[in-house]
C-alpha cells in the first residue's frame, strides 16, 4: 500500500489511444500531450531504436538495408510484441517529459494507464496489449473498447436507456456499435479502414497509369482529394510522382478528385454495408432512438469528405436537415475541420461509473477529440 502511494506521488495517470496509424497520449489535467504516428525505426543488427513517431515515418521507404522502419500494429492489434513494447516505453517517457518539463525522470515513474482497444479482438490480443504496457513500466493497465470510449468522449449519455450508434473508422479497423445503458447491444468490426483506402489508391494508380507510389504518398493523396460523395465546386487535381513500371524511371502524373473517389469506392462501400447491417440487427426501440439522436462518426477515417452525406442515404439513418444529424468527435493531425466543436466537461468519476475503477479524482478542460479514451477512467 505504501509503495503504491509512493509510486502514485511520482507518477501521472495516462490514457493512450494505441492506434494502427497514430498513437495519442493523454495526461490527466493537461489534455493530449503527444500525437505521433505508430511507427518505429530499428537497427536490424541489434534491434536498437533509431527513431519513433514522425521521425520514423519520414524514414518509411527510404531506409538502407541496415535499418527497418515498421508499424508494429496491424489491423488494430499488436503484430510485433517486442517492438510495440519499445514504442510504448518511448511514448510514455515522451509524455512524461512534455507534461513535467523534465528531461530526466526520478526513476520511480510507474503511471496507471488506460488503453483503447478494438472491440473485436481476442483475449490473447487483449493480453498482449496489457503485457506490452506493463513491460513499458505501467503500474496498472485498464482496457476500454474504442466505441465505448468514443461515445463517452462525444458526451453521449450512454448510462441512460437509449440507443446510440457509433462508427469508429481508424487506420486498421472500422467498428460499428450500438450502445445503451453502459453496454454494447451490437458491435461489428471489419478490418477495412484508412490503410485499405491508401492501398486502394496505390492499386488504382498502378492499374491505370502503370505508376508505383508509396504508402506515404497515397495517404497524402487521400487527405488532399479523398471523398466518399461528390463535392460541390470545381474539380480538384494533384500531381503524383512515382516510378514508372514500364520504363523504370521516375514519372509525374496528374489525377483528379473523381478518380480518387472511384478508387476509394470499394472500401467505403464496405464500411457503409457494415453500418447497414448494424441498423438491420438493432432492436426496433433502439433503432427509433438512433433516428432521433443520429450517428457519431469518430476516428481519422471519419474525416473523409462526404462520408456523412453518404451515410444519410441509408434507410433509417438521420436525414439531412435534422438538428441531430451525423456528428463526430475526432480530430486528425493536419485537418482543417472538426466534426464536433463542443466537448462537454469531463471527470474521472464518469468513467468510474462505467468501469467501476477505483479512480475518483475529477478534472476538466478536455480537448475535443474522441481519442480521449482518456476522458474518463
Amino acid at each position: 500500500m505504501l509503495a503504491e502511494q509512493v509510486l502514485g506521488f511520482f507518477s501521472t495517470d495516462l490514457a493512450i489511444d494505441l492506434g494502427t496509424a497514430n498513437t495519442l497520449v493523454f495526461v490527466r489535467d493537461q489534455g493530449i500531450v503527444l500525437n505521433e504516428p505508430s511507427i518505429i525505426a530499428i537497427r536490424r543488427a541489434d534491434r536498437a531504436v533509431i527513431g519513433v513517431g514522425r521521425e520514423a515515418k519520414a524514414m518509411l521507404g527510404r531506409t538502407p538495408e541496415s535499418i527497418l522502419a515498421i508499424r508494429p500494429l496491424k489491423d488494430g492489434v499488436i503484430a510485433d510484441f517486442d517492438i510495440t513494447q519499445k514504442m510504448l516505453r518511448y511514448f510514455i517517457s515522451a509524455a512524461r517529459r512534455v507534461s513535467t518539463g523534465r528531461r530526466r525522470g526520478w526513476g520511480l515513474e510507474r503511471p496507471r494507464v488506460v488503453i483503447g482497444i478494438p472491440s473485436g479482438i481476442t483475449q490473447v490480443e487483449k493480453r498482449a496489449v496489457r503485457d506490452a504496457a506493463l513491460q513499458a513500466r505501467a503500474r496498472e493497465v485498464y482496457l476500454i473498447e474504442e466505441p465505448t470510449a468514443a461515445a463517452i468522449g462525444a458526451g453521449l449519455p450512454i448510462h441512460e436507456p437509449g440507443g446510440h450508434l457509433v462508427v469508429d473508422i481508424g487506420g486498421g479497423t472500422t467498428e460499428v456499435a450500438v450502445i445503451s445503458m453502459s453496454g454494447t447491444v451490437y458491435c461489428n468490426s471489419v478490418r477495412i479502414a484508412g490503410d485499405e483506402m491508401d492501398e486502394a489508391i496505390i492499386q488504382h494508380i498502378r492499374k491505370h497509369y502503370r505508376l508505383l507510389v508509396g504508402e506515404r504518398r497515397a495517404e497524402e493523396i487521400k487527405i488532399a482529394l479523398g471523398s466518399a460523395h461528390p463535392q460541390p465546386g470545381e474539380q480538384r487535381t494533384i500531381e503524383v510522382k512515382g516510378r514508372d513500371l514500364v520504363d523504370g524511371v521516375p514519372k509525374t502524373i496528374v489525377i483528379t478528385d473523381e478518380e480518387v473517389r472511384e478508387a476509394l469506392r470499394e472500401p467505403v462501400m464496405t464500411i457503409v454495408e457494415t453500418v447497414r447491417t448494424c441498423l438491420e440487427r438493432t432492436p426496433p426501440e433502439l433503432a427509433a432512438d438512433i433516428v432521433e439522436t443520429g450517428v457519431v462518426l469518430t476516428g481519422g477515417g471519419a474525416l473523409l469528405r462526404g462520408l456523412d452525406r453518404l451515410l444519410q442515404h441509408l434507410p433509417g439513418a438521420p436525414q439531412e436537415g435534422r438538428d441531430s444529424g451525423l456528428r463526430g468527435a475526432s480530430l486528425e493531425p493536419g485537418s482543417r475541420t472538426r466534426r464536433d466543436t463542443e466537448t462537454p466537461p469531463s471527470s474521472f468519476e464518469a468513467l468510474s461509473r462505467y468501469t467501476r475503477s477505483p479512480l475518483s479524482k475529477s478534472y476538466s478542460g478536455i480537448a475535443g477529440s474522441f481519442h480521449l479514451v482518456t476522458k474518463y477512467w
